[in-house]
Parts: structure tokens; C-alpha cells; sequence
């Protein structure tokens, strides 16, 4: 198999078994479960993933890598609108297009008594929007920023989510951002908001 294809299939592999670990957790998601979402056999699966293991581990370390990409690209900005608005474009961008990853990120919120898979250290929400969401450290920092932080992370989750299941994702973009911004406390931005210089999936 050509490598960028390979690249391809596997995205795809752990975007559908994201969601369905999202949906139903680790212990309840069956190889083959995966393996029918992506129309696969499961011998076809663990061609790209020996185990449910290796393929929950590697959902999980691509969620990271994606949150280390945007930190990246925000190393310039110092703390303040203009870096949560790029921020949020980023964020926007990558939820958009890998809508299982977020589902699995975002696991513990919109499913009560979920083993948890990500937390915001593991996104980098942290030092993405220079505030400290950890439940033991909320005082350190101010509370509307803290709560303006987890609402418009929670906005972006839910509001990706639907649309991709709307098949709306281009025209509600810029909306979303908006949205977004405005639970930040930011004026929302144009609705014309390109898509410019957005993370590689």
C-alpha cells in the first residue's frame, strides 16, 4: 500500500474509532465495530493496528499531536484576542475535519460516569488559552476567564459535531468561530473568516 494512502486509511481508521469509543468507551467498542464503520474485515484492521489497543493509543496520541500543532502555530501571539481567535480558527479547523477525535476528546462532558480519554492537559488547553482549567487550580485564575474557556471549547465541540452530522461544515465554519469568540468575550470576528494556513490533518 503507497504510503499516502496508507496515511489516508489510517485517518480515517481512527477518526470512525474515535467516535465509537466515544460512544460506547473502550471496553464496550469490538475491533469489528470498527472495522464494519471503516468497511474493513477485521483481518483488514489489524493490518493497520495489531490490537484495540494500539489503535485506542494511537487515537489518543493523534489528538495530542493535533493540540501540539496548534500550540505550535500560536508560539508567536502573546496571550489576548488575537491568539484565541486563531486559536479557535485552528481548533475549528481540525474538529471539522476529524469530528471522531473531538467526540473522544470531549468524551467525559457528554457522557456522565465516562472513563476519561482526554483531559485539557493532554489538548494543551492550558497553555493554548493561557488559563489554567485543572479543577484543583481554578482560583489561580480569573473565573469568567476560566468559565468563558471550557464554554467556548464546549460551543466548538458540540456545534463541529453537528456539523459535520449536517453536512454543513464549510458554511457553518466561520459561524462556529463567531460563536465561539463571542463566548470568550471577543467581538466575533467577520463571518467571512478564511481558511487560511489551517493545521494539516
Amino acid at each position: 500500500m503507497a504510503r499516502p494512502f496508507r496515511q489516508q486509511a489510517d485517518a480515517e481508521i481512527l477518526d470512525h474509532a474515535s467516535t465509537l469509543f466515544a460512544q460506547h468507551g473502550f471496553a464496550q467498542t469490538s475491533l469489528k465495530a470498527v472495522a464494519d464503520a471503516v468497511g474493513l474485515s477485521k483481518a483488514g484492521l489489524l493490518h493497520h493496528f495489531p490490537t484495540k489497543e494500539a489503535l485506542y493509543t494511537a487515537a489518543l496520541e493523534v489528538a495530542r499531536e493535533q493540540g501540539r500543532r496548534v500550540l505550535d502555530r500560536l508560539a508567536a501571539l502573546p496571550p489576548g484576542r488575537e491568539r484565541d481567535l486563531r486559536a479557535l480558527e485552528l481548533l475549528t479547523d481540525i474538529a471539522l475535519d476529524r469530528p471522531g477525535l473531538v467526540a473522544l476528546a470531549f468524551r467525559t462532558v457528554t457522557t456522565p460516569d465516562a472513563e476519561p480519554a482526554l483531559d485539557a492537559e493532554d489538548m494543551f488547553v492550558s497553555k493554548i488559552f493561557a488559563v489554567d482549567t485543572a479543577v484543583d487550580a481554578v482560583a489561580a485564575d480569573p473565573p469568567e476567564r476560566v468559565v468563558r474557556v471550557i464554554g467556548a471549547l464546549s460551543a466548538l465541540a458540540v456545534l463541529t459535531l453537528a456539523a459535520n452530522e449536517h453536512g454543513e461544515k464549510t458554511a457553518w465554519r466561520p459561524l462556529i468561530i463567531a460563536t465561539c469568540a463571542d463566548a470568550l468575550g471577543h467581538r466575533s470576528p467577520s463571518p467571512a473568516t478564511s481558511r487560511h494556513d489551517q493545521v494539516e490533518a
